[in-house]
């Protein structure tokens, strides 16, 4: 089937190293353009020409030998015949470079298929040839030529066809030979027999969803089947109508990046080889599959998928943030492991869905009981208190002030300290149980669907990185396959995980650094803004006068400066990690993601949780009394709560930073690719199709890296943190973070579909060790958000008041401020303690005041025990404690209840497991039998009995040809 020119109208193909001297223009020599010739001697040859080279474009691919009838009259090889017609070809090497260019303005050049419209592009490479780049030169010759020993075809696009007249593109194409070969090496699952199970499509008020739905063509791109592993010597097995349309495209390039990655470019070291190490010295400037059409339009071919403009319209457009998914044109184009990142992200968002909307009704009954705040209500009373002098916060700068002036604070805590705070942060720590469970059995649904239900990370053992093959050059058996394998010696491993580790751990004393400095800065500057703010004059601003105080404005400062230099750390530590994992030379890509994965997760940890760590477990306990205050470093006083307690600042810290980092990360992810890539095609965008080829409009695209998905899954695993480390200080986190996936879905998308290069396919059954992270987040969260309700929030105090201390007969609220602070004599103040003169209000000086009240339980000056710890702390501290053991063993009791009960892989999916495996058995069996009933009837009567004894067997071992494996 002709997709593209047809064969009169084919350019002819040569390596561009055939010939010597002279201009390189797509295989042809072109002489001076002095040399003209007449059209009709062109065109006499032209067909000769064309039919030589096809058939030299056949013999290439190693499965068949064919000459052209020209050859075979003449008993002369086709390249022999070539070359015979060299002087004929030089006299007309200019037109045909005229003809090309007539060509490339009528025929559309936004194809993914050779010249002949045939044999589809499956990989591109692009250099630039150098003046000086003569060992470039010999690196490229010799890895092409390995290339071609393989068995993959190669078609060059001269720079002069290239739209910045520099460029060489080599187009790679896998034949049917290649890729049943490497398909059998790499294990790759191919229908054999339609599923005949049954959906269960009858779900209950399902047309509720339908506004929600994809188009049936979307979702389902292929048709459900039985699959097997692939096996070269059994192809009649499998279910193939077309062998250049059996494997898919991302199949394809999977198998050519497997080749590329192992192929040596040096005949004097054979350990120099792989594509990685082309584009690192320089050799290539880029590797990467084709996407398949202009994403806003279909391609003019109809034989081509177009499965990016799918992609685009149905997924990637933002007005589509409602709809579902298409996993599995998703997986279909960009393989299994982008595939299963989406379903997770989209699994995650949709939890998140349930978690935002029990978050949000805790804080409309924050709203909602307001007014049923009595602390509040007595500390703005000015009868309370605004009679209620409290001591100064800071030495010297800082002057007396009453409680009424905490009284926004006040309210705003309230909103989030409540007793529904509490339901929330034992609901999260189930909720977490139930997503981890549920992406389980999610999980196991895609690994049946997407053929990875045998997919071992064993397999990959095959799949060494590059790397690894060269940097070590020690050799031993292996005790499984018994080959020879290299590896790393036990020396030099332990010496490069201690370096590793060394270098992992400085960083993160260095991050340590930076929060104490952080902490340093808030002791320091608020004495400054305490003095600044004595008299209140943000008072004169309109709404938010009110709300800024010293510690608001100490709090919001220090968040951004902390926020930065999370920014700055994190910049820097990226490239510390990917360098010092380089050095640790990993076996195979999943053990480098493994050890960069848990290096980054280390460092992000502490990186952006630790100033959140701080203010809720550290700020405001260990602060000492008035006469006996502890300090930092001897010169720095600890910092102290507001009498609201620290959670509305811990709230305050948790919003700069988290949404912080989503609108910045967001903003990287988005804006950045898009301005890089209009910088670099701005010259091309009006082009039409038949100017702009294919190669040059994904080469003018932004590379996918090969760790692109690590900082994806990095950055959710990081809010994951947020909204379950310390969702009991912020109820509408999960809130936040719903909006945020849902845009973070589609930019994602959009990224993938519009701004980046096609990444090569590759496979993956699982998130890998993200889930043991988010495991250990979710087991981490229980203890951290009863420490919140305990020791950060004032639920635990006001509980111990309300049903032990309180006034009167009935169980109230009435007087907790009072009892909540402690009294202390002003005159037994040190001197160094005492504020300076100035810095008291007027109305200190206008009574005699001789008292000052500060936030703890301590016996009060004159008693027998004065400022020791009243009985009611020791109440608190023990029902703190207690809160902490029951809600942990309750939560935890609940998860593994919950984990026990939820199977990790539904009954309809083992059940499917089961007769894939049964029918695989069953029908090989046949097969085997069918295939030996044949070979008997075709032998029949002529068959010799078997002499040879049974101990003589031998067995033979099948090797796959090919230079490019060790």
């Amino acid at each position: 089937m002709n997709r593209g020119k047809s064969s009169d109208e084919t350019l002819i193909e040569m390596d561009r190293t055939g010939w010597s001297g002279g201009e390189e223009n797509n295989g042809f020599h072109a002489s001076s353009a002095k040399e003209t010739l007449q059209l009709e001697n062109a065109e006499s040859m032209l067909s000769v020409v064309s039919e030589c080279t096809s058939a030299v474009s056949v013999c290439s691919s190693h499965s068949s030998v064919i000459v052209c009838e020209q050859c075979e009259r003449e008993h002369t090889e086709p390249q022999q015949h070539l070359t015979s017609f060299k002087g004929i070809w030089r006299k007309r090497a200019l037109f045909l470079k005229c003809r090309s260019r007539v060509d490339k303005q009528q025929q559309s050049k936004d194809s993914v298929y050779f010249r002949d419209g045939i044999r589809r592009i499956d990989f591109i490479l692009s250099y630039i040839d150098d003046k000086d780049g003569e060992k470039k030169q010999d690196r490229r010759k010799e890895f092409e030529a390995n290339l071609q020993k393989v068995g993959l075809e190669l078609e060059t696009e001269d720079k002069s066809e290239s739209e910045d007249g520099r460029t060489y593109f080599l187009k790679i194409h896998v034949p049917w030979e290649v890729l049943a070969t490497y398909a059998d090496v790499l294990k790759i699952k191919v229908p054999f027999k339609a599923n005949d199970i049954p959906d269960k499509k009858d779900v209950p008020l399902s047309w509720l969803c339908t506004p929600y739905r994809l188009p049936e063509h979307v979702m389902q791109p292929e048709p459900d089947y039985f699959t097997a592993t692939f096996d070269k010597s059994k192809t009649d097995f499998f279910l193939i109508e077309d062998k250049e349309t059996f494997f898919p495209p991302s199949t394809r390039n999977r198998i050519v990046y497997y080749i590329l990655s192992r192929c040596p470019y040096s005949k004097e070291d054979k350990d120099k080889k792989g594509i990685k190490r082309l584009l690192n010295n320089g050799t290539y400037a880029a590797a990467f599959p084709l996407h398949d059409c202009r994403y806003w339009t279909r391609s003019r071919d109809a034989n081509c998928e177009s499965e990016r403009y799918s992609l685009y319209k149905y997924w990637a457009r933002f007005s589509s943030f409602y709809k579902e998914q298409p996993l599995n044109l998703i997986r279909k184009y960009y393989g299994e492991k982008i595939g299963i990142y989406f379903a997770w992200l989209g699994f995650y968002t949709e939890m998140l869905s349930y978690a935002a909307v029990v978050g949000l009704l805790c804080f409309i009954y924050g709203v909602a009981t307001f007014d049923e705040n009595v602390w509040s209500k007595e500390i703005c009373n000015d009868t309370i208190g605004g009679q209620i002098v409290m001591c100064p916060l800071c030495d010297k700068k800082c002057g007396y002030w009453k409680l009424s002036t905490t009284c926004s604070s006040s309210w705003q805590s309230y909103l989030f300290d409540n007793t529904a705070t509490v339901f929330f942060a034992i609901f999260m720590g189930i909720w977490v149980t139930l997503f981890l469970e549920f992406w389980k059995r999610r999980q196991a649904r895609l690994e049946y669907e997407w053929d990875l239900v045998d997919f071992e990370e064993e397999q990959q053992q095959l799949q060494l990185r590059p790397e690894y093959e060269t940097k070590c050059t020690h050799r031993r058996l292996n005790r499984v396959t018994q080959e020879m394998e290299p590896y790393l010696p036990l020396t030099s491993k332990c010496a490069r995980s201690v370096l590793s580790g060394a270098t992992v751990l400085f960083w993160i004393s260095l991050i340590i650094a930076c929060i104490i400095g952080v902490i340093a800065y808030r002791l320091a500057v608020f004495a400054a803004f305490a003095s600044i703010m004595k008299d209140s004059p943000t008072n004169k601003l309109d709404v938010v006068g009110t709300l800024i105080t010293p510690q608001f404005a100490t709090s919001v400062t220090a968040s951004c400066i902390n926020f930065v230099i999370i920014m700055i750390l994190n910049f820097l530590y990226e490239r510390v990690a990917i360098k010092i994992t380089d050095m640790e030379v990993p076996k195979t890509h999943v053990e480098y993601e493994n050890k960069l994965t848990v290096k980054m997760f280390l460092f992000q940890f502490v990186n952006y949780y630790s100033s959140c760590f701080y203010v809720a477990f550290f700020k405001g306990k260990f602060v000492g009394y008035p006469g006996d205050y502890a300090y930092m470093f001897g010169k720095w006083r600890n910092e102290e709560c507001e009498p609201g307690g620290c959670l509305i600042e811990l709230t305050t810290q948790l919003v700069i930073v988290m949404v912080g980092k989503q609108v910045w990360g967001n903003i990287q992810e988005a804006l950045v690719p898009w301005l890089r890539n209009w910088w670099v095609s701005r010259s091309a965008r009006n082009h039409p199709e038949s100017l702009y080829s294919r190669w040059e409009q994904d080469h003018d695209l932004q590379t996918f890296s090969q760790l692109g998905l690590f900082y994806e899954y990095l950055e959710m695993v990081i809010q994951f943190g947020f909204i379950t480390l310390f969702v009991a200080s912020f109820p509408l986190a999960p809130l936040l973070a719903l909006m945020n996936n849902i845009l973070e879905v589609r930019v994602d998308a959009w990224k993938f579909t519009t701004q980046f290069r096609r990444p090569v396919a590759a496979k993956a059954h699982s998130i890998g060790a993200w889930d043991e992270i988010l495991n250990m987040i979710a087991v981490f969260s229980v203890v951290t958000n009863a420490f919140i309700v305990s020791f950060t929030s004032d639920m635990i105090p006001r509980l111990v008041y309300k049903y032990a201390y309180h006034l009167g007969t009935e169980s109230t609220m009435e007087g907790y401020i009072n009892n909540s602070l402690s009294i202390f004599n002003i005159s037994e103040i040190p001197v160094e303690n005492r504020p300076e003169e100035g810095e008291n209000p007027d109305w200190f000086y206008s009574s005699n005041i001789t008292t000052c009240r500060y936030r703890d339980y301590r016996y009060p000056p004159g008693h027998e025990k004065q400022y020791t710890h009243t009985m009611q702390f020791w109440h608190i501290l023990a029902a703190k404690l207690a809160f902490i053991i029951i809600m942990e063993h309750v939560v935890f009791v609940v998860k593994f209840f919950v984990a026990w009960l939820i199977p990790d892989v539904p009954s309809d999916v083992k059940a499917r497991t089961k007769r894939e495996h049964y029918l695989i058995q069953e029908y090989l069996h046949d097969y085997e039998l069918e295939k030996l009933k044949i070979q008997l009837s075709q032998n029949g009567p002529n068959i010799e009995p078997c002499t040879c004894p049974a101990t003589a067997a031998t067995s033979v071992k099948l090797e796959v040809f090919s230079d490019c494996l060790s």
